[in-house]
């Protein structure tokens, strides 16, 4: 019985370790395929895109055609959004989404030419407290 002992310990270990190395290499493929843009919905707004964290994406009315008109103070309020072009566009066609160079040089996501942004008070995922303000900031509608 005392020979089974230590064979008992060595499989036990084995297994940790061999669990270990299962999950190491499923998070390494889950980081290679993270989400940069997603579709939410919410009752009494419908579907809107977000990012990967669920932190809801904005347009603004003033922004041209692959062009951002919310720089100095405006960005403060309304961060602009830029994920990695490889990252997994979910639910969305992955050709509406471009990468603009801003004039500051800080690089931004668009979707269908128009930039996106992050509103400063959207503090939890799904938050859409900048819908709406001013008539000029809203949320994208796939």
């Amino acid at each position: 019985m005392k020979q089974n002992v230590p064979a008992f310990w060595v499989l036990i270990i084995f297994s940790f370790l061999s669990t270990s190395i299962l999950l190491s290499a499923q998070t390494m493929a889950m980081a290679n395929e993270t989400v940069g843009v997603k579709i939410m919905e919410k009752e009494m707004i419908g579907r809107f895109l977000a990012d990967g964290n669920s932190m809801t994406l904005y347009s603004f009315a003033k922004d041209e055609q692959d062009t951002s008109n919310c720089i100095e103070g405006c960005a403060v309020n309304w961060p602009p959004f830029h994920v990695d072009p490889a990252a997994v566009i979910e639910g969305c066609e992955t050709g509406d989404f471009a990468t603009i160079t801003r004039t500051d040089g800080k690089h931004q996501t668009t979707y269908k030419g128009m930039p996106l942004y992050y509103f400063k008070n959207d503090k939890y995922p799904g938050d859409t407290f900048g819908h709406g303000l001013g008539d000029v900031w809203f949320l994208i509608t796939p």
